[in-house]
């Protein structure tokens, strides 16, 4: 992360926003997996323990 944002400070220095607005697209769609990926992990967990409680 600390390099992407090395690299988005670069691009904007020199004039390549094209190229800085790339990296903070791809920086998002990074974030959205991690995001989704927690979520779908509690929603495992949740219902594992629902499933737990139906069998007691």
């Amino acid at each position: 992360m600390t390099q992407e944002l090395s690299d988005i400070r670069n691009s904007i220095t020199e004039g390549r926003y094209t190229h800085a607005l790339a990296i903070v697209d791809q920086l998002e769609r990074i974030g959205k997996k991690v995001i989704m990926r927690q979520i779908k992990s509690f929603l495992k967990v949740r219902l594992i323990h629902l499933i737990k409680n139906q069998i007691e």
